[in-house]
């Protein structure tokens, strides 16, 4: 790991990353694509040198409320957090100024924060989005190698759902030929219908591969699924979305059996859920494009 010194935590969307890199190991991270210009080793985590300080100033001069969104670059919750703490130090930042959050991970080390979560979704609202690729524990180890396997996750989203706290699973990526499968559709959805999940977001039953995750996500079939390379280089070639060939049989699970649990499925619904801002102190509501305007 490294320390970079930083003026800003948050981008203008209030977005918030305070790492960047990652240790979980996942075989498919499009964090990896060199689009993303990072220059330095994707497993040296750049450490954002007093994040929490610069977030309590960022937010004592805010002068409307509102959501911070963290995981959709690097997940707060990589094992190094577990030592320095950074996410917990904003969590802290964001309940102690009236804020919300909608955090994403594939961590159960966000169980450690429960206690801080839970305050913040009892003052205005905090949103928990967990990445779920496959039902299958030891697929899951193959895929995500360092993280804890999708039991784990599930365990964590009825954890949440005692407390009130909602949840979102993004059900994303679906490799062609690896986990597009019918009993894993169904399997997920289930899952999620038993832990009272609110959404599953999802992706067209697909991935994506640019220049960078492309070289690494070829290198691991090669380790744990031989002569699937090969097969996705005579499909897909160098296709940016690879889709599952089943993708439409699948999606028409998906949304059935989301239906008939009430889970909601529409992208632009639930990515509207995760932005808006609610203050259950005084009842008020924004969404984040209404920060977006305060300038």
């Amino acid at each position: 790991m490294h320390y970079k010194e930083v003026k800003a935590i948050l981008s203008p969307q209030n977005g918030m990353n305070l790492y960047r890199g990652c240790t979980h190991g996942c075989i498919y991270c499009d964090s990896r694509s060199k689009c993303y210009r990072m220059d330095h080793d994707f497993e040296d985590i750049e450490v954002k040198l007093h994040a929490p300080d610069i977030l309590e100033r960022t937010l004592k001069r805010k002068r409307t409320k509102g959501m911070i969104i963290t995981g959709s670059m690097t997940d707060p919750y990589v094992p190094l957090e577990k030592e320095l703490q950074m996410t917990r130090l904003c969590l802290n930042q964001i309940e102690r100024f009236d804020f919300g959050i909608t955090i994403q991970t594939k961590s159960d080390l966000i169980l450690r924060d429960i206690e801080v979560l839970d305050k913040i979704n009892r003052k205005t609202k905090c949103v928990v989005a967990i990445t779920i690729t496959t039902f299958d524990d030891a697929l899951c180890k193959k895929l995500e190698p360092n993280v804890c396997p999708t039991s784990g996750r599930i365990k964590v989203l009825k954890e949440l759902q005692k407390r009130g706290i909602p949840t979102i699973v993004w059900l994303t990526p679906i490799l062609p030929y690896i986990n597009d499968t019918e009993e894993n559709i169904t399997s997920i959805v289930d899952a999620c219908a038993q832990a009272g999940v609110y959404g599953i977001m999802h992706s067209n039953m697909g991935m994506t591969l640019r220049e960078g995750n492309r070289e690494y996500f070829y290198e691991q079939l090669d380790k744990f699924f031989p002569g699937m390379k090969e097969r996705y280089m005579q499909e897909y070639g160098d296709a940016y979305e690879v889709v599952s060939p089943n993708s439409q049989k699948l999606m028409q699970i998906l949304q059935q059996r989301c239906e008939n649990y009430g889970i909601i499925y529409d992208g632009e619904e639930l990515f509207r859920y995760m932005r808006e801002y609610k203050n259950k102190t005084i009842g008020e509501q924004l969404s984040i494009f209404d920060m977006i305007q305060e300038g």
